[in-house]
């Protein structure tokens, strides 16, 4: 008898153990898959989050062409590069007594992911307003596609293929997504004042823009947004919405100032993928950043701005350990590499900080 007692009772559980065969399902959906890509957004400053972009840009076939292009290009300001898409020289922007910048020359590589980056006051968004047409210089010139554009307008730039996006987006609130996405569409005849009376003339321009905005929203996460005002867009998601809209002139050539920031990190890792989507597709992108670790990780080229003039240029982990640059960032810690994970330890960011105030 107790010999079936015990079998009874090993065998209750067995018998319960049905349900617990579907637990298994849950422990592989929902939390764990949808958790991950906000642990590696909100992580992106993590060496984790690095290295999952870095790896990413390993294994596209673009980044790897543009690493063996720019492979040949000496790290030194002002050198040329193989395939040129932009170029300024001698350019100057003075305030009264003050330069703002002074840039005497640098070259953008065509299909390539260049970072501008530098201390606040550099002069970086005040050379990417002369550069896209928002501001005038006191003198120089540059150029796109071998084209002069010093005196051009950014309406004009923006037809030749150049855009840009802003630090402080420029969303219009009070309309939708959907009619951000449709603004921003280039030669659509229903915006001319007469062509607008005839339905048939700009109906199917109408349509097929609106497919395509769609099809781009999706790509960006935001096609369940479209018929929400963009105005109740979060801060990250409105910096895609800039991205998304910039995307419908079909540029050559695209310039972010400071997309990461103010960005909820669970949006972060997305906008570092979006980016070198568009360096995958063919596309230059110039983008200032503040954040050394993503810049290092999905930059094929870094361009340092001190003061408005341009200190260093060159492959990311020289140029994170070039010494001007250390200086510019750190002043007293010229041993400091600025894309060391390391400095992301609390107490390492303590001890750095704590030596500061000694000074």
């Amino acid at each position: 008898m107790s010999v079936d007692k015990n079998e009874n009772t090993a065998g209750e559980p067995v018998e319960t153990a049905e349900p617990v065969e579907t637990v298994e399902p849950v422990e592989t959906a929902g939390p764990v898959e949808t958790v991950e890509p906000a642990e590696d957004a909100g992580l992106i400053g993590s060496a984790a989050a690095a290295e999952a972009v870095e790896a990413d840009s390993e294994r596209s076939a673009a980044a790897r062409k543009v690493t063996e292009t720019l492979s040949t290009v000496e790290a030194k300001v002002g050198v040329a590069k193989p395939d040129t898409i932009l170029t300024a020289s001698g350019v100057q922007r003075r305030f009264g007594g003050m330069t703002a910048v002074d840039v005497d020359h640098l070259e953008v590589q065509r299909g390539a992911i260049t970072a501008l980056i530098g201390p606040n006051g550099a002069g970086k968004t005040t050379f990417f307003n002369l550069l896209t047409g928002f501001d005038k210089a006191n003198q120089g010139t540059w150029e796109f596609e071998g084209r002069p554009i010093a005196r051009t307008s950014a309406a004009k730039l923006a037809r030749t293929g150049m855009v840009r996006t802003f630090q402080l987006t420029k969303a219009l609130s009070r309309l939708t997504v959907l009619q951000n996405m449709l603004l921003a569409a280039p030669g659509n005849p229903g915006e001319n004042l007469f062509g607008s009376l005839f339905r048939p003339l700009w109906s199917g321009v109408e349509k097929r823009n609106t497919d395509k905005a769609l099809e781009i929203l999706e790509r960006f996460n935001l096609a369940q947004k479209k018929d929400d005002f963009a105005g109740s867009l979060s801060g990250g998601q409105r910096k895609l919405l800039e991205m998304a809209r910039a995307l419908m002139t079909d540029p050559t050539m695209i310039m972010l100032d400071e997309p990461m920031a103010g960005v909820n990190p669970a949006l972060v890792q997305s906008l570092l993928h979006h980016v070198q989507a568009l360096r995958d597709e063919g596309m230059t992108v110039l983008f200032v950043e503040h954040d050394m670790h993503a810049v290092r990780h999905i930059s094929d080229w870094v361009v340092v701005m001190a003061e408005g003039r341009i200190v260093a240029e060159g492959p990311p982990d020289s140029v994170m350990q070039d010494q001007a640059v250390v200086d510019a960032y750190l002043g007293a810690h010229h041993d400091t590499d600025l894309g060391d994970d390391a400095l992301l330890d609390p107490a390492v960011l303590a001890r750095l900080e704590a030596e500061e105030e000694k000074r």
